[in-house]
């Protein structure tokens, strides 16, 4: 099987949802690496310049083959408002 390089950004709150991006799938690491340095200085990201995570991934694998089961966990963080991230385009 093929790896490619899965990049994702999180960014952990106290008093929010925590950020979770998927940047996006690379055939090498060097392109993804080369995603996170063309990233790092803008909006949202240059805050935050250690959320960068290169995941390595084998193409064509399926995941979740035995399936999954729905638990009830702690309640969502508490917050003021309602916060959600947006491209910075918008």
């Amino acid at each position: 099987m093929v790896t490619v390089f899965d990049l994702w950004f999180t960014r952990e709150y106290d008093h929010r949802e925590d950020t979770e991006l998927h940047i996006g799938i690379y055939a090498t690491e060097p392109e993804a690496l080369a995603a996170i340095e063309a990233l790092r200085e803008k909006p949202g990201f240059c805050e935050y310049p250690d959320g960068f995570d290169v995941i390595p991934t084998k193409l064509g694998l399926t995941g979740w083959q035995d399936g999954f089961v729905t638990s009830i966990g702690p309640p969502p963080k508490d917050a003021t408002g309602e916060a959600f991230d947006l491209p910075a385009w918008l």
